[in-house]
């Protein structure tokens, strides 16, 4: 589980600080690896190799809304919904984050390393994202194309 504090202005021009929580779970990675024809990993050196900024952008924000929920206050649950999910996507503080992962190569596989668990081997056939895998994938993030792509798609002030 990461936790991760960010300082961001909200929208009435307030600057805040607070704590977001983000964590894959063993049986989410599992989903997430059987849910896609060859697995995650698969598709993660596909697009890379494909250079399509569009499908990496889209799996990092993917990746980050999945990931992120709230704790329980006795800390036993990890309480995730998509109403969770689209609230915090409408903050400043998810555009600071996603901004942050998306130029900054360093910090996406941190925090890709971060939420995904450790998930011994055990001789199964499941073999979740590689650590070359992560930092191919983040590097193809943080190249100018990627760069480009986000600055386009921006919305403008009102």
């Amino acid at each position: 589980m990461l936790k991760k504090t960010i300082t961001y202005t909200d929208f009435d021009g307030n600057e805040r600080t607070e704590d977001f929580y983000f964590n894959l779970s063993k049986a989410e990675i599992m989903e997430m690896e059987l849910g896609v024809n060859g697995g995650m990993s698969e598709l993660l050196k596909r697009i890379v190799a494909s250079q399509d900024t569009k499908q990496v952008i889209d799996i990092f924000k993917d990746i980050i809304l999945k990931s992120y929920g709230e704790k329980s206050l006795d800390g036993k649950r990890f309480v995730k919904s998509k109403e969770l999910s689209e609230s915090f996507s409408q903050t400043e503080a998810y555009s600071d984050l996603f901004m942050e992962l998306a130029t900054d190569s360093e910090a996406a596989e941190g925090f890709i390393k971060a939420i995904i668990p450790d998930i011994p081997n055990n001789g199964n056939k499941f073999i979740p994202m590689s650590a070359p895998d992560i930092n191919r994938f983040v590097s193809m993030a943080d190249s100018s194309k990627a760069k480009n792509a986000i600055a386009t798609e921006q919305p403008q002030p009102l």
